[in-house]
């Protein structure tokens, strides 16, 4: 389980295609810091599985063909950057809320505003997702946990507000109208929704 607070950003270093999928080689310093075989780690918000790993410098994770298909992360070119954060401790701190590191879908930026400090970041909701978000509630978006500003149901658009901390530490400073970002709903209302349905079937 994750948290969506992002630790730091990493870089492609390598990509290697193979029959069974694609293997990335991650640039990373903290996150590259006490690793171990078969750890999860947060890659722009899919959880993937470290294979290989050199101390303070990099890993090597695995997309299986199913998670080519459901992300972008097949069409990242060397240099180019993801959000990075290691799976949560039993003891660690819980800042920002449920993250399974499961991409439901590929939403796109759509529009983005610079307000004073801050930036409007608008995306698309794929129609399926749609109604898993509500205003004031969370999302994640690229492996961010994210607060929901408004929610424009008619368009199947989202807002959210990005502070300088966020802007600056993540990808997101990257973005520009058009490009992709991981998609990941509040589980939590996903299993509210499964409960109805089996109380009222």
């Amino acid at each position: 389980m994750f948290t969506g607070i992002v630790e730091e950003t990493g870089e492609i270093v390598a990509r290697e295609h193979t029959d069974d999928g694609l293997r990335l080689r991650i640039g990373a310093d903290e996150v590259a810091t006490g690793l171990e075989h078969g750890q999860s780690i947060s890659v722009s918000g899919a959880c993937l599985t470290v294979e290989e790993f050199r101390e303070r410098e990099w890993f090597e994770v695995f997309l299986a063909t199913e998670t080519v298909e459901r992300t972008y992360l097949g069409d990242l070119e060397t240099g180019e950057t993801v959000n990075l954060e290691r799976a949560m401790p039993a003891d660690g701190r819980f800042d920002g809320h449920v993250v399974q590191g499961h991409v439901d879908a590929v939403a796109t930026v759509t529009e983005i505003e610079s307000v004073e400090e801050d930036w409007f970041f608008e995306f698309d909701l794929p129609a399926a997702f749609d109604r898993y978000v509500v205003e004031k509630g969370s999302i994640t978006l690229d492996g961010i946990s994210l607060t929901v500003a408004d929610l424009d149901e008619e368009r199947g658009r989202v807002t959210v507000a990005i502070i300088p901390t966020t802007y600056d530490l993540t990808t997101l400073a990257e973005k520009e109208p058009g490009d992709p970002v991981h998609l990941e709903v509040d589980v939590l209302a996903k299993y509210v929704e499964r409960l109805l349905e089996a109380r009222f079937d």
